[in-house]
């Protein structure tokens, strides 16, 4: 009787054993699936290249807001954080500039310059960070351009321009196709331009100016640039 009841104890722990084992198995399995769509992940951001490009420079100011703040320097600044942002996830990014200096003496040979970095480069997509303006100050509202006969850039330009009223709800504007602008029109690659506000409107110039709003701007681009590079 005693060993009757060690044999049927001996076959329970061993069948205990044998499900720890599939358990094991499975989890290891799944650890090892996990890694691979982590590494998997991870190498195809490492092979996502981005231009950001901060809009004017050096002596071309670009607009100056209703409170005194020059474009330029609000360009760059938002353009610096996205940088951050996108390399925090991976993504390898190009600027045009990453001060205040512009790339040629001329507005034209710096537009032509910062097209050649675009079409040299051949990235996955091209940001132009810029701020509006209008002549009613009442306009507000961050708005993303694209060119017109560019599939890929109006699907970037409204997956950036859906993550900027995300942001601001407030903000009723859409994406917006464009065939005239220098940098749209010239390049090779997916670009889109992205105006992040009006420095016309007061209340709009005045967050601009800030560093908060700034990063929240960036955040929104970045959002909507990673959206892209994604497939959504």
């Amino acid at each position: 009787m005693m060993r009757k009841i060690g044999a049927i104890a001996a076959s329970a722990v061993l069948a205990g054993l044998i499900i720890l084992c599939q358990a094991g198995c499975i989890a290891l399995r799944k650890g090892i699936d996990d890694g691979m769509e982590t590494s998997g992940d991870a190498a195809a951001r490492e092979g996502w290249m981005v231009i950001i490009d901060a809009g004017h420079g050096g002596v071309d100011a670009g607009k100056v807001g209703v409170n005194g703040e020059e474009e330029k320097d609000i360009n760059l600044n938002i353009s610096l954080k996205i940088k951050k942002l996108l390399e925090e996830q991976g993504v390898k990014v190009k600027m045009t500039r990453n001060d205040d200096d512009r790339l040629a003496e001329s507005q034209i040979e710096d537009l032509k310059a910062r097209v050649s970095i675009m079409n040299k480069e051949k990235p996955d997509l091209v940001v132009s960070i810029h701020q509006n303006s209008y002549h009613e100050e009442t306009v507000r509202g961050a708005q993303v351009f694209y060119y017109t006969d560019s599939a890929q850039s109006e699907r970037a330009a409204e997956l950036i321009q859906a993550a900027f009223r995300e942001a601001d709800p407030g903000n009723t504007k859409k994406a917006k196709g464009n065939s005239t602008y220098y940098i749209l029109k010239k390049t090779e690659v997916p670009v889109v331009i992205a105006e992040c506000g009006f420095l016309s409107n007061r209340e709009e110039a005045a967050k601009l100016a800030d560093e908060e709003y700034q990063q929240e701007m960036a955040e929104a681009a970045a959002k909507g640039v990673m959206r892209y590079l994604e497939g959504e």
